[in-house]
């Protein structure tokens, strides 16, 4: 459950990057209309657990409805299923079993650099469904990522307050507007 301070600082890094590469001078620019409007993405996701002793990968599909406040800004809604494989090779670890669940978050995303990059930070929880694993859990899940007109790949942390593990996961989708 603890994260190394190397992936801290570089995760820090990264997101500090995205924030200050977006400064810019003040000028005066014509304001558009921005049609507001609602977003669908589907996606996959694969992941390695931060403890290896217990999980050795993880693998996922997502559903995410975006609405977009603005050009820069959206509120997320995400669903779909992860599975955490157990680390096989493990001789002590031969009750611990697969675990399946289903994440149900709720987030915030902005786009920071040529409305294509973004940082985004989601919250909820995690429902137990296979293998006989009852424990539910709450996560939160920060990330960037990169988004054109169809494509979006993001990478994210995920930690977990009821799990022997956390996960950082890459997450490539397809996303449209509704």
């Amino acid at each position: 459950m603890k994260i190394s301070g190397k992936i801290k600082t570089a995760f820090v890094l990264a997101i500090s990057a995205m924030f200050a590469s977006n400064v810019q001078a003040q000028e005066t620019k014509e304001v558009k209309n921005y049609d507001q409007g609602f977003r669908l993405g589907v996606g996959i996701n694969g992941g390695f657990p931060t403890n290896n002793d217990v999980y050795n990968w993880s693998l996922g599909a997502d559903v995410r409805g975006q609405y977009d406040l603005t050009k820069r800004y959206s509120l997320l809604l995400t669903t779909g299923f992860t599975n955490l494989f157990k680390y096989k090779d493990a001789q002590d670890l031969t009750n611990t079993k697969d675990l399946g669940f289903i994440p149900v978050k709720a987030g915030f995303k902005a786009f920071v650099w040529n409305d294509e990059f973004y940082v985004l930070g989601e919250v909820g929880g995690g429902i137990a469904v296979t293998n006989g694993h009852k424990q539910d859990t709450y996560l939160w899940s920060p990330g960037v990522g990169y988004a054109g007109k169809d494509i979006d790949v993001s990478l994210r942390y995920e930690g977990y307050t009821e799990y022997d593990t956390n996960q950082i996961a890459l997450r490539i989708a397809y996303g449209f507007k509704l």
